[in-house]
């Protein structure tokens, strides 16, 4: 048992600093934006967001 106590206490996360969160952050957007490159939804977007808000308009 020494050994994982051992393990353990080496990769043991002492705080969560902000430049961890800013680096998630950051890969997030990546991915999401990345996401949307390979999908491609334009017309879905299209019709979701700005045909809505024109037709609300008239």
């Amino acid at each position: 048992m020494s050994g994982m106590a051992g393990l353990a206490s080496r990769f043991r996360l002492n705080r969560i600093q902000s430049t961890d969160v800013q680096a998630a952050a950051m890969w997030g957007v990546a991915a999401g934006t990345g996401a949307l490159y390979l999908v491609q939804p334009w017309n879905w977007l299209r019709k979701t967001f700005w045909e809505k808000a024109e037709e609300e308009q008239k």
